[in-house]
């Protein structure tokens, strides 16, 4: 197991949906999404963001992830936390395990990242200062 461990995470689908449709085009959504993580960390994940885009393109999101996965040969599961900003075609977002949301051979993780990515097929995903207590 690396120190810190690296994988590349895919989007499988996207679902999202307009929750609140506001003035001057401003508006608030709901995306389910479903990612494939291979690397480090193998698994799938699925997330549930709640977005809001402004008039001006931009918009910011947060999103709790639940991660089935395999880390240095360890089984478990656990729940990320994620929040971040879009402007100028680039997803920057910063996120981390939810304190106790480990299970199975994962109880204890901990860890935090963060990405600044375009749009694509494939993109970095990182634990970084993470650990795990047993």
């Amino acid at each position: 197991m690396r120190p810190t461990p690296k994988a590349r995470f895919a989007i499988k689908s996207w679902d999202e949906s307009t929750v609140v449709e506001g003035d001057e085009g401003a508006k608030l959504t709901r995306a389910r999404v479903v990612k494939t993580l291979t690397g480090d960390i193998e698994g799938e994940s699925r997330v549930e963001y709640v977005m809001t885009y402004p008039a001006d393109g931009t918009a910011a999101f947060v999103g709790l992830e639940r991660v089935v996965a395999r880390i240095g040969g360890r089984s478990g599961t656990f729940v990320l936390q994620r929040t971040g900003t879009y402007e100028n075609g680039v997803a920057t977002e910063s996120y981390s395990v939810v304190p106790d949301s480990g299970t199975g051979e994962l109880v204890g993780l901990r860890g935090e990242g963060s990405t600044a990515v375009g749009h694509g097929m494939e993109h970095p995903f990182e634990l970084r200062t993470w650990h795990q207590s047993t």
